[in-house]
């Protein structure tokens, strides 16, 4: 996986989402987020979180869809249980992924940083290919964004304390940051 200029990945699938716009500093960006998604809830595969990220989800298909079907939402990345990537926005954008959010003292994460969406959910471990993907993604990202640190490297829950739980009670923190080399 190499970045190119526009800080869209190269060998990952891209699906542009419409969910994004301008940083108000395109240079300020200095968080690193990790979310889980699964649509419908604890079910896996079938493209609907890409679809979901393009306003093009099928409400027809799940009862839960059309409660979500209104939401307008994205992430720069998705990594599904086999590992694969997606990329929905440039990292020079800001994607929709953070909501009410704050970290150290700052509101509107979605600002500064950058949002992972690992396909799972609270109640159940992730794959070893996803922890690959997903430590491989972290150092091209740390790399192109050297403000963002192991200490900048948090959960959804983190920066939405009560409203957001995820990566949830499953995901291996220390699995993941002792996997890393940010030097």
């Amino acid at each position: 996986m190499n970045i190119d200029q526009q800080t869209w990945l190269n060998g990952v699938e891209i699906v542009p989402s419409a969910n994004s716009n301008e940083r108000p500093d395109a240079e300020d960006v200095s968080l690193l987020v990790i979310h889980n998604i699964s649509l419908p809830p604890g079910k896996y595969g079938g493209g609907y979180v890409q679809k979901f990220f393009q306003n093009q989800l099928p409400v027809s298909d799940d009862p839960y869809f059309a409660e979500i079907s209104g939401l307008q939402v994205s992430a720069h990345f998705l990594i599904e249980r086999n590992g694969e990537v997606t990329q929905f926005v440039p990292m020079t954008k800001r994607a929709w992924h953070a909501g009410v959010s704050t970290f150290e003292g700052r509101e509107h994460c979605n600002d500064f940083s950058v949002g992972i969406e690992l396909e799972g959910c609270d109640e159940e471990p992730f794959t070893n290919e996803q922890y690959q993907s997903l430590c491989v993604l972290t150092e091209k990202i740390c790399s192109v964004y050297p403000a963002i640190t192991a200490e900048r490297i948090i959960g959804h829950s983190d920066i939405a304390p009560g409203r957001k739980t995820d990566p949830g009670p499953c995901f291996d923190w220390s699995r993941y940051l002792n996997g890393l080399d940010l030097s």
